[in-house]
């Protein structure tokens, strides 16, 4: 049986995930996540209590592939670029692209990103990018668990996933056939996208290094 990974997201801004350009990817952030999970496993991130979305999805995703982060650097290089960041331009979805690394050099340079030097151990330490042709995102218009779903919920730092083993059939059921219409669609923007780029330079890297070195501490209990 597939696994079902599910945390919460405490701020969402478009570049863990990234649902952009086809792809929903998972190459940044949540390292415990990117190094165990397998192709068929889903993903789920719920909302975070402080923006009204608690017990709600933003997004789910099946993974279809995984990749280690220089595959996937050399996949981005070759069949998905606009997933590699261009941090000065107008649009910002380019400007949040996960391909962060750039594996031609020994070792990997950090391109321009919302990541920088301080995230680096951690974003390397999840090791893989996990990518997702089979997807749902709602963004800042997530929708709400069905009260017999909220046992997947997850508050604070860390995830689940072992105690999800039995709510794992009944999830899929719910998203694959509620929101059949929306499947790879990116039905609204990550609520946090558009002030992202107004905030200091370093608040979205330290607030990631934050919960990733958390999250990391956790992983004997995930």
């Amino acid at each position: 049986m597939p696994k079902l990974f599910s945390y919460c997201i405490p701020v969402d801004d478009g570049a863990a995930p990234n649902p952009y350009w086809g792809i929903c990817t998972l190459a940044i952030c949540k390292p415990v996540i990117r190094r165990v999970a397998e192709v068929g496993d889903w993903i789920v991130g719920t909302g975070s209590k402080q923006f009204g979305f608690e017990n709600k999805v933003v997004y789910a995703m099946k993974i279809t592939q995984k990749l280690t982060l220089k595959e996937y650097d050399d996949y981005c290089r070759k069949e998905l670029v606009k997933k590699i960041p261009l941090y000065k331009d107008a649009d910002i979805t380019k400007r949040v692209g996960d391909c962060i690394y750039d594996f031609t050099l020994s070792p990997p340079k950090l391109r321009d990103s919302v990541h920088d030097e301080g995230n680096i151990k951690t974003d390397l330490g999840g090791k893989c990018a996990l990518l997702s042709t089979h997807f749902y995102y709602f963004g800042k218009e997530p929708k709400a668990l069905p009260l017999e779903l909220y046992g997947i919920v997850q508050q604070g730092q860390g995830h689940r996933s072992s105690s999800n083993e039995p709510f794992v059939e009944l999830f899929v059921s719910w998203i694959t056939t509620e929101f059949s219409n929306l499947k790879n669609q990116v039905t609204a923007q990550p609520h946090y996208i558009d002030r992202l780029f107004k905030d200091d330079a370093n608040t979205c890297a330290r607030r990631h290094e934050q919960e990733d070195k958390e999250d990391e501490d956790l992983v004997p209990h995930c």
